[in-house]
């Protein structure tokens, strides 16, 4: 039985690993969640599941949810706030395997504390490994700790890798599916809606993981994170447009060979394959080969995705690059979100706050927290 921490219970990620626990009882358990602002969803959770811990993102939600699970007659379940509260339960004895699934940096004190306790973490969370995953992998190498991607991309190369030696690689590829604006007549760009950028043709995501789709950014931190995951350089990672998004990525050997992974664009087959690793447990996410009929992989267009030239830039650099490409990011998509900017402008932001960015390696996590602040002030500032 594997005792599962999840951080970020309420979002997709976090709701796809408890249908996954629910469709495998014998298998897996819950023993804490993070649970942020959704104080309903946590609720609902927290009587389900009957936690032994649960983080709420501020003490005034903590309060409600408490006084919620006395009404209802709920023992046995802590309920903790803030950073601390998340770290409490990324590192609780109970726990066996962490999931990390909360959004930007907020889960990257837990993340670090979970491998520092010597837990297995599965992480849907690419923004932790752009912003410090050299110091998580360091980490992780100490301590002889596992961590399995759940983002699809990687959960693929995964897959693909195990069937090589390391030496044997010649390219990583992943797959894109280039969002919505893959054949939009660049003149019309700057004109662009929230709404439009919001409308992807494959995946039903988050906001800004969806906007970051569309400009391809994601694509651009997911490179970022495969060098940090599977010890290669930008040089060895390349990415294809493949819109119909079924081969989720390919491992490309030295003697020729390519391997692809295929299956559901359903996110609950990388969480299960990172629970269960190394076994592969029978599930019913099953793939219709009829879909292979069609398959499409063509070269991003650089002029029409600027943001991927910045990230591989950002990942040739390292350390305060990487970060402030993340940060700028997320400063820009919200302020692209909120018309404050066009969506041209989400590009134009990074740009310039990398310009801005002295080279720089931060040793622990206090200082990529830091050098996060300072981008994110620099970002604010432009879009000002």
């Amino acid at each position: 039985m594997k005792r599962l921490a999840i951080l970020g219970s309420t979002g997709s990620i976090g709701q796809s690993t408890l249908s996954i626990v629910e469709q495998f009882p014998d298998r897996y358990q819950v023993a804490t969640l993070a649970a942020g602002r959704n104080v309903d969803e946590a609720f609902a959770q927290a009587v389900r599941w009957r936690p032994k811990v649960v983080s709420m993102a501020t003490e005034e939600l903590a309060a409600r949810l408490c006084k919620r699970l006395d009404e209802a007659g709920v023992s046995g379940t802590q309920v903790v706030h803030g950073s601390e509260g998340t770290v409490a339960c990324s590192t609780h004895s109970e726990a066996d395997f962490v999931v990390s699934a909360i959004v930007g940096v907020a889960g990257l004190e837990a993340t670090h504390a979970a491998i520092l306790a010597g837990k297995p973490v599965g992480l849907a969370n690419k923004e932790c490994m752009v912003a410090a995953g050299e110091i998580l992998t360091a980490a992780a190498r100490e301590r002889n700790v596992p961590i399995l991607p759940i983002d699809s991309e990687h959960n693929a190369v995964h897959q693909c890798m195990r069937v090589g030696d390391h030496r044997e690689v010649k390219f990583i590829w992943l797959t894109a599916s280039g969002g919505p604006f893959r054949k939009t007549p660049l003149a019309e760009f700057a004109a662009i809606t929230p709404e439009q950028a919001l409308k992807h043709p494959t995946w039903v995501m988050g906001r800004r993981i969806t906007i970051d789709s569309a400009t391809m950014l994601n694509k651009g931190l997911e490179i970022i994170e495969a060098c940090r995951l599977f010890d290669v350089p930008s040089s060895q990672v390349r990415v294809t447009i493949h819109p119909q998004s079924t081969v989720h990525s390919l491992v490309e050997y030295v003697d020729g060979s390519i391997l692809a992974q295929i299956s559901v664009t359903d996110m609950r087959l990388p969480i299960l394959y990172a629970l269960a690793y190394p076994e592969r447990p029978a599930s019913n996410l099953t793939f219709d080969l009829g879909a292979l009929r069609h398959l499409d992989f063509e070269e991003p267009d650089s002029e029409r995705f600027p943001c991927l030239r910045l990230a591989y830039e950002a990942a040739e650099k390292g350390g305060a690059h990487c970060i402030a490409l993340n940060a700028a990011d997320e400063v820009a998509v919200e302020a692209f979100l909120a018309r404050q900017i066009p969506f041209t402008g989400i590009a134009g932001t990074i740009e310039k706050v990398l310009a801005s960015t002295p080279e720089s390696h931060p040793a622990t996590i206090a200082e990529v927290l830091a050098s996060d602040r300072e981008a994110r002030e620099k970002a604010h500032a432009l879009v000002a």
